[in-house]
């Protein structure tokens, strides 16, 4: 139905708008701001960054992955976005060596998280759009005007 370069490309679309998100952001609030007890939108993009890249490298090579979620960024936005961009050129590199048939196997992410190829990729695009939400919640109480969601 979709071919693996299809679904690359769709996840980069997402990557893209993620990253002018996080550009949206005031340095102070991306590293501070919080609503109701949820964590700022640094650490949720240090989530992302712990799970993208070398998630798909654990795919592509077979070899687990530790999951790492704390990043050094020294409280420096463009240290995530120089980040954001090295995670997005890894998964691309890594990508390229997933073979097609390698989709149905069953794996289990980061030694923990048991399902397919598949549904690892699947979540890993599911969580940075429900953490890009949440991102998108913040920019408003901020009064600044987020990207258009549908702008891949």
């Amino acid at each position: 139905m979709i071919k693996p370069s299809q679904l690359l490309e769709h996840w980069q679309g997402h990557r893209s708008l993620t990253r002018r998100v996080i550009e949206a952001f005031p340095e102070d609030a991306f590293f501070n701001y919080s609503i109701g007890g949820m964590r700022t939108f640094a650490d949720m993009v240090m989530e992302l960054l712990g799970i993208a890249a070398p998630g798909t490298k654990e795919i592509a090579t077979g070899k687990t992955v530790q999951l790492i979620e704390k990043i050094n960024h020294n409280n420096q936005k463009a240290k995530i976005l120089e980040l954001w961009d090295k995670s997005t050129y890894d998964i691309n590199t890594y990508w390229a060596q997933i073979k097609p048939e390698q989709f149905q196997d069953s794996i289990k992410s980061f030694g923990q998280f048991e399902g397919t190829v598949w549904s690892a990729i699947f979540y890993f695009i599911d969580n940075e759009i429900h953490h890009r939400g949440q991102a998108y919640v913040y920019l408003r109480a901020l009064n600044i005007e987020p990207p258009f969601f549908y702008e891949r």
